[in-house]
């Protein structure tokens, strides 16, 4: 069944420890037309950009963690990738919208980062938004949960 190339076994096993040594997710390794890509799934890691702790509290009130059923919820607005999640434009700037805010309906309500390009993630309809369940630079899968609109 035509050309193939045997599968250098070695190659696989010695870019998924360098999976391993450098935290990343994926790395590909090419000669000529043939081309390796050794990926898996990272663990969720949410970082924290050192507000007071004062403010840190406030801040966990305000944003709600994502419960089993967010994700059926008829209001949740998942995400369209994997990526990176920010719910401002810019670090330092005021939020795209809060809790309690009334949106429409093609509104940009948060960003998610994806391969160095940063893809606007709009509101499917009008509402109020009752819960933001990520939070700033969390990672994000396809599908999760981002917020709810009701």
């Amino acid at each position: 069944m035509g050309n193939k190339t045997p599968i250098d076994s070695e190659l696989v096993r010695t870019l998924a420890g360098l999976l391993d040594e450098t935290n990343l997710t994926e790395i590909e390794y090419g000669v000529g037309d043939v081309k390796i890509r050794v990926a898996r799934t990272a663990a969720p890691v949410t970082v924290h950009h050192g507000p007071a702790p004062a403010l840190a509290a406030h801040a966990v009130s305000a944003t709600a963690v994502a419960a089993p059923g967010d994700a059926d919820h008829p209001g949740a607005v998942t995400s369209p990738m994997v990526g990176v999640a920010y719910l401002a434009p810019e670090p330092g700037s005021a939020k795209f919208c809060n809790p309690g805010d009334m949106v429409a309906e093609g509104q940009t309500i948060m960003l998610i980062e994806a391969m160095k390009t940063f893809n606007p993630i709009r509101a499917p309809r009008g509402g109020k938004l009752s819960r933001i369940l990520v939070t700033d630079g969390q990672p994000v899968e396809f599908g999760e949960p981002l917020m709810i609109i009701e």
